[in-house]
């Protein structure tokens, strides 16, 4: 689980530095993001996510059972301090993907938005501008 956990972070945290630095590749990536993200693609991603998010708080509750257990006894016996190690790893690594992920999802949000804006700059540049060729002219507004 460990091993997973690890390539998931590491797959993301190459995804993210795709996305933040202006390549080809940036154009691809985000190109898929869109195709994932759309349609009823975008609900099962959130479902996944959530899901992920269940496990991490199981995670984090194990490893306070393991904390309680120890207080009690007083002593943190090895087989104990072996599943606490394993579980607190595999809690941070799980956190720091849901993490990661949700950059991930942001980053091609704003990326989208970004580009759609300077498509309509460009458009609106590219228009006549009517403002000097008002017909009437505005009237004054008196407030008293």
């Amino acid at each position: 689980m460990i091993h997973l956990l690890f390539m998931l972070v590491s797959a993301e945290m190459a995804l993210v530095l795709v996305l933040l630095f202006n390549s080809p590749l940036r154009k691809l990536v985000i190109k898929i993001l869109d195709k994932i993200t759309e349609g009823k693609s975008h609900v099962v991603s959130k479902t996944v996510l959530g899901t992920l998010f269940v496990v991490f708080i199981s995670i984090t509750y194990n490893v306070t059972e393991i904390q309680k257990r120890s207080l009690e006894s007083g002593v943190l016996n090895p087989t104990d301090e072996v599943l606490m190690a394993n579980r607190v790893l595999e809690a941070s690594l799980l956190g720091f993907g849901i993490f990661l992920a949700l950059v991930t999802y942001r980053l091609n949000y704003y990326m989208k938005e970004l580009e759609s804006r300077r498509r309509k700059e460009a458009a609106g540049e590219m228009k006549p501008k009517l403002e000097d060729h008002q017909e009437y002219p505005k009237k004054a507004i008196s407030l008293t």
